[in-house]
């Protein structure tokens, strides 16, 4: 059974640039879409009574409502009006994907002629728009209180740069109607992917029983409450408010006559309310608790994702939109105590100085803004300190975002473990081992022999045996950031399991052990899902105490990891672990509209012996979104072992029709001809997987064992021992490799297949 947690996505738009805006009066101010949508919830009208809006701020803030005036914050969202949609819908037509749409103004209201959840051309009115630069979204009301984002979008960059035109988000992807990712699919819903980072207090209010929301918001835009919290105690009564972002003071930091660099005069300011409060929008995370205080941890309310592979490159640099948070906690400015608002003015979203004058301010102009660093022309784009220290990636076709790891480029890195670097963004007619010799010559000190995390992970993801030991090492540095040490302990294998659960190394389950203590929650949530997959006994001993732990998310992670755990193990701690199960049930229910949600329930269910309520989640899910497949999957392992084989069969092939394609689902399909005996059946769906998945090392030792057993062993050889090359250190892969050679009297290959397989198993 597959039973990972998964996560919603990110919200699809960033319109927002830092921490908080202080400005207030009503201009702006906006109520909620409908008069039903402010009915929503008792709850909401409570917390609404405690949010004075804008006018009420501004009344003491003016200098902050100057700021903010215009910037992406007070712009995040408006509603689609003459002087706020900059889109062109004067009889405009695009075609994409084989589809024509066509852009119209009918008097006031702004229409979208495009192809609907059904497939069919029909015309859809423009609800709100949604930032400003350098593009433009669009949202469109739909049944049952939705608002969905559209696929097509406005560049609005001028002219001369290539704008001001219609553009598709994904237009090198076929999205059709009935994709996940088509304009009209789950993961294009406001509601819960973008509202929450675009709007003020925002309240999802979702109705499981008739599948519709009641969305509600204070403010139609991210004003000052949404990053301080309500300030009706503070306007009532003076009380300080939740959150008061330390006022940025220059005199913080100073240099002294030695060193390059500033230091901080004053001590940082204690905690992480300010980083926190940004990483709430600025990062890549799943909402997993709707009641937030402000200036609580970020971890109380959100899962923040990892340095996982598809999201980060393995040496953290960024790779898919991952927003600001998580590159930042990388870097050793943010252990040195610089926070967003040193380099930026988080109510104009501005930073406090142009070009390399903001880095002058605490890295001396002498020292740093020189060729005898840079290496470049001055004033060409190499003498620029963001160029090589925050290289950018362009997203939503036309959007780039700057890597706020604040690294220094180490094209040692691209030779060794093909990860990006700034040299060659430029130098593009060069290769990484030109650069990584330019920077040695430049920096001697700055060799490929310098250590780095991400060699550790690339070992780990691509199979090389004895990795652990690097990860290991990663995980016991305390100089090393919390977020790459967090994705060091995910990534340690947990080698070989017979049913009973084999042992894991000592060293290994010795550090996992250890770190249920250590000061990170993301460390502390990693151990937590990582002993997943242990035997009871061993995820027992590690993971009970961290179903105590005083952050919410790695009380979930716990929660899901030690349900069912049985009573001899849990011991007293059984009472701890029904109120974190509860506690993860309550999670799970706030995201109903997810289908990530029910999943995560079946997996719940089915881990505490509901077989029945297992089912209903996993069909839910599967009602939700058609194609999330690891729903698919786990009903019909679920139906499959209750002796409902037909049933299981008919669920995959269901599936399938939804999501053709698709080698987990083909997988699948192929253990259930196996188990109905029927070969070249299995064979058939065994291939494929095997073929559409090549990262998957089961799926071709699964394929090679049919064939071997269906008589072709010639053939199984064969196809592994292309696997042995993608998967080095697979030990079901190896040991087949030498079975099957000493089979065909090749003891030579048997020998050479063994000694691949000692280093793996560390034999």
């Amino acid at each position: 059974m597959s039973k990972p947690h998964v996560d919603g996505a990110a919200s699809i738009v960033a319109a927002c640039l830092l921490a908080a805006a202080l400005a207030c009066r009503r201009d702006g101010y906006e109520p909620p879409p409908s008069d039903r949508a402010a009915k929503g919830s008792e709850t909401a009208s409570r917390a609404v009574s405690l949010y004075v809006g804008l006018r009420a701020c501004g009344r003491c803030h003016a200098a902050q409502m100057a700021d903010w005036r215009g910037s992406d914050h007070a712009l995040a969202m408006q509603k689609a009006t003459g002087t706020t949609v900059l889109g062109d819908f004067r009889d405009r037509h695009i075609t994409v994907q084989g589809v024509t749409s066509t852009f119209l103004k009918r008097g006031d209201r702004f229409v979208v002629r495009t192809d609907g959840a059904d497939g069919r051309l029909a015309d859809f009115e423009v609800a709100y728009v949604f930032g400003l630069r350098p593009l433009q979204q669009y949202l469109i009301p739909f049944p049952g209180g939705r608002f969905q984002a559209l696929g097509l979008a406005w560049d609005a960059r001028p002219n001369d740069e290539g704008g001001q035109r219609w553009f598709h988000l994904y237009p090198l992807e076929k999205i059709a109607a009935g994709d996940a990712l088509h304009w009209t699919g789950p993961q294009q819903t406001w509601n819960f992917m973008c509202a929450e980072c675009h709007s003020t207090n925002l309240v999802r209010n979702y109705d499981a029983a008739t599948d519709a929301y009641a969305t509600t918001w204070s403010e139609i835009n991210v004003a000052c409450e949404a990053c301080h919290g309500p300030a009706g105690p503070h306007v009532k009564w003076g009380a300080p408010l939740k959150v008061p972002l330390p006022r940025f003071d220059p005199a913080a930091w100073s240099f002294d006559t030695i060193r390059p660099t500033a230091h901080r005069r004053v001590p940082a300011p204690s905690g992480d309310a300010e980083l926190d409060t940004c990483g709430r929008c600025h990062s890549r995370r799943g909402w997993a608790w709707e009641e937030m205080v402000p200036g609580e941890p970020l971890a109380d309310t959100h899962r923040v994702a990892l340095l996982d592979t598809g999201l980060y490159f393995d040496d953290g640099q960024i790779r898919e939109e991952v927003y600001e948070y998580g590159s930042f906690l990388q870097s050793r400015m943010r252990r040195a105590g610089v926070t967003c608002s040193d380099c930026h003015n988080p109510h104009s979203g501005r930073t406090r100085a142009e070009g390399n004058a903001l880095c002058a301010r605490c890295h001396r102009q002498n020292a740093f803004d020189t060729p005898a660093h840079h290496h470049h022309r001055e004033g060409s784009e190499g003498a620029r300190c963001v160029s090589c220290h925050m290289p950018e990636r362009t997203y939503m076709v036309v959007d780039p975002r700057r890597d706020h790891s604040l690294r220094v480029p180490r094209p040692d890195l691209s030779v060794a473990i093909g990860t990006p670097n700034a040299c060659n963004a430029c130098h593009g007619d060069r290769d990484a081992a030109w650069a990584a010799a330019a920077v040695a010559r430049w920096s001697p000190w700055r060799t490929s022999g310098q250590p780095h995390f991400g060699r550790a992970l690339h070992s780990a993801r691509t199979g090389v045996p004895g990795s652990a030991a690097g990860l290991l090492e990663v995980i016991a540095d305390p100089g090393e950031s919390d977020i790459a040490r967090a994705t060091a302990l995910a990534a340690l294998p947990h080698g070989d399991r017979t049913p009973e659960g084999a042992a894991q190394e000592p060293a290994t389950l010795r550090a996992v052990a250890t770190a249920v203590a250590d000061h990170s929650p993301l460390v502390r949530r990693a151990v937590a899902e990582w002993i997943d997959p242990l035997p009871p006994a061993a995820r027992g001993r590690i993971g009970l105490p961290l179903l105590a732990d005083k952050v919410r998310t790695v009380r979930l992670a716990a929660a899901a990891s030690l349900a069912g755990l049985p009573p001899e193990i849990a011991g007293a701690a059984a009472p701890l672990l029904v109120a974190a199960v509860e506690e993860y049930r309550r999670s799970l229910a706030f995201s109903a509209d997810r289908a990530e949600s029910h999943f995560n329930l079946g997996n719940l269910e089915r881990q505490v012996g509901r077989a029945r309520e297992a089912e209903t989640a996993y069909r839910r899910a599967i009602a939700l979104d058609p194609t999330f497949v690891p729903a698919v999957i786990n009903l019909a392992d679920l139906l499959a072992t209750g002796g409902r084989e037909e049933e299981s069969t008919a669920i995959l092939g269901e599936g399938l029709s939804k999501t053709p394609e698709d080698g987990d689902i083909e997988h699948a399909l192929g253990l259930a001809a196996v188990r109905r005996r029927d070969m070249p059946a299995a064979l058939t769906h065994l291939e494929r997987a095997a073929r559409l998945r090549p990262d998957v090392a089961r799926y071709a030792y699964v394929y090679a064992v049919a064939l071997h057993d269906s008589g072709d062993p010639a053939r199984a050889l064969r196809l592994l021992e292309q696997a042995a090359e993608r998967h080095p250190a697979d030990t079901d892969i190896l040991e087949a490799l030498v079975a099957w050679s000493r089979e065909r009297g090749d003891e030579t290959g048997a020998r050479r297949w063994r000694a691949r397989l000692a280093p793996a198993t560390g034999g």
